[in-house]
């Protein structure tokens, strides 16, 4: 089964008033005022002739609101005096609006709770309304009878179709497009996908009706790319989350490729474990962690990190990375590199010994410190890195973190909340190129005799992105465009001290509208912060608040990696 692609939301750039609020990933649609009949907001998404669309909303207000659900062909207000106006059909409250034509006390009116029904047919423009399982008039979508109304075109801008909704009072709606029957965990989850298998609907869609998804829309031959399975993001990053059982030999599945480099991290509260990292260069055995100094750890072969496997890898008793203690719940951050095959690599002044990666810009690079300033080392890509994370394995050393938008006089320690510092010692003042890494003589990175390990990435486009942006301390925060929907994101504040902040779609998964945040720099567990929240959205990713960690008046970097591209995501 190909990938759903993106799903649909509510556009927080096409709407009619600004007294609109958007959360939840652009699917909970709120007043700051008083709704009017005039005051609308629209699906990023529009219904092609050819298609037949379910939706769902559910009405998350008291009783007695006025609600409107409607599918409309004007790219305005449907309807400037009256709800409805021509060029829709819409349900409100207990009426239905065809082109400007009211039918009273249609359906008996909505209460708080309820989940509203929009069946689209873009072929005949026909619409049915409906709430709780129950079509208003008795509508059969599946038969194509009983319609509400057809929509008159005769205004419209073009021929596809857009969802809209209004509400009068202080009222809210949460709409899902299929991404999630329980909108945000408002109502147990119902299941059920459409006929290809895309969605996740509170009622069943009717018959040949389809998910507003990229999935579901036709792909043009002048947009389609012709990836190969091997360029599927999917299939060079992923998360997986599991529940550990303290046995000798605990598969871990689902992954969809054998992982190169696994970042576990215990979420649980009973258990604190710090972040540990595995890869298959160094082997299964050595251990080092992020939120910590200490040099490298050896386990025995039925503990921690037991094996690397085909589609994802195997846990055994715990020894120090809380991989597989029993009843926890886990994480871990997985990537691709070279199936565990090094080669060395003698284009810089100390040999290394890579494992690249170059269709998704990752590399696993050992090496041995010289202790010289200028040093530099291949790292086996095929563009400069854009983030370089460096480990002392031998003894006790911080982090040393390069970051392209920071620049090669400073560093990060990934052990540490610390601001970014400014040192020759660590790049020399020399920023990476296609092929080397440049060093100082900081013993983080450059020791005399030293061991190392660093894992370099680079921004390939529809995959991975390294940047930076400028908080405004405003609940209403950045957007920040990174070309894919984000999987994993981390993010840390350059200015000043602050932590090292993760989210991920695996472990919080409505609308990746996140807000359960682990930490790079600690190993304390998981914790659900709504005002850390931040959407992951089609094309980037959203801060919803103004707290300090994220979004105070200051630089921050991140780094993220993709799960469905945003340029060509219904060819995946």
């Amino acid at each position: 089964m190909a990938s759903s692609g993106n799903f649909a939301t509510m556009n927080p750039l096409h709407k009619t008033s600004n007294s609109v609020v958007y959360t939840q990933g652009n699917l909970k649609t709120s007043p700051s005022s008083n709704w009017s009949s005039t005051t609308w907001c629209f699906s990023n998404m529009v219904i092609p002739k050819d298609k037949k669309i379910y939706v769902e909303a559910r009405l998350s207000s008291a009783a007695g609101v006025y609600a409107s659900l409607a599918a409309a062909t004007n790219l305005s207000t449907p309807g400037s005096s009256t709800v409805g106006g021509d060029g829709s059909v819409s349900l409100y409250n207990e009426s239905k609006y065809v082109n400007g034509t009211r039918s009273a006390s249609w359906i008996t009116a909505a209460s708080a709770g309820d989940i509203l029904q929009l069946a689209i047919d873009g072929s005949n423009n026909k619409v049915w309304l409906g709430y709780n399982n129950t079509w208003g008039g008795s509508g059969n979508p599946s038969a194509g009878s009983n319609e509400a109304g057809t929509i008159n075109t005769s205004t419209a801008l073009g021929y596809d179709i857009f969802i809209a909704c209004t509400q009068n009072s202080v009222s809210t709606m949460t709409f899902n497009f299929g991404q999630d029957s329980t909108f945000g965990g408002e109502v147990t989850a119902g299941g059920n996908a459409d006929a290809n298998g895309f969605g996740d609907f509170k009622y069943a869609p009717p018959t040949d009706f389809l998910a507003l998804c990229s999935g579901n829309l036709s792909v043009s031959d002048d947009i389609d790319p012709a990836q190969t399975d091997d360029d599927y993001p999917a299939k060079n990053f992923n998360v997986v989350t599991y529940t550990g059982d303290a046995s000798t030999s605990n598969p871990v599945t689902g992954l969809g490729f054998q992982p190169d480099m696994v970042w576990i991290k215990s979420r649980g509260t009973t258990n604190l474990y710090s972040n540990a990292i595995f890869d298959s260069s160094r082997g299964r055995a050595k251990i080092v962690f992020s939120d910590s100094d200490r040099d490298e750890d050896t386990a025995t072969s039925t503990q921690d990190l037991v094996s690397f496997d085909s589609d994802g890898f195997t846990v055994g008793t715990v020894y120090n990375s809380g991989s597989n203690i029993n009843n926890d719940p886990i994480v871990a951050w997985c990537w691709k590199a070279n199936g565990g095959t090094t080669a060395s690599n003698g284009s810089g002044s100390i040999t290394s010994t890579v494992q690249a990666n170059t269709k998704s810009g990752f590399s696993i690079m050992t090496y041995t410190g010289n202790g010289s300033a200028g040093a530099t080392i291949g790292h086996g890509l095929s563009a400069k890195p854009d983030l370089i994370f460096t480990k002392r394995r031998s003894s006790n050393q911080t982090w040393g973190v390069y970051h392209s938008a920071l620049g090669a006089t400073k560093y990060l320690a990934l052990n540490s909340n610390a601001a970014a510092g400014t040192s020759t010692l660590f790049w020399n003042d020399t920023e990476p190129t296609d092929s080397l890494i440049t060093f100082g003589t900081e013993g983080r990175v450059n020791q005399s005799s030293g061991t190392y390990v660093a894992y370099a990435w680079h921004n390939v486009e529809g995959y991975s992105k390294f940047g930076s942006y400028e908080g405004n301390a405003d609940n209403d925060g950045t957007f920040v465009y990174t070309g894919f929907r984000p999987r994993m994101l981390w993010i840390k504040e350059a200015d000043n001290a602050d932590d090292w902040v993760v989210y991920d779609t695996a472990r919080d998964t409505f609308n990746s509208g996140s807000s359960k945040v682990l930490r790079y720099e600690t190993y304390v567990a998981e914790y659900d912060n709504a005002s850390r929240a931040i959407d992951m959205l089609s094309n980037g990713f959203k801060i919803r608040t103004s707290n300090n960690t994220i979004n105070q008046s200051s630089t921050f970097v991140y780094g993220c990696f993709g799960d469905v591209p945003f340029k060509y995501n219904n060819t995946f």
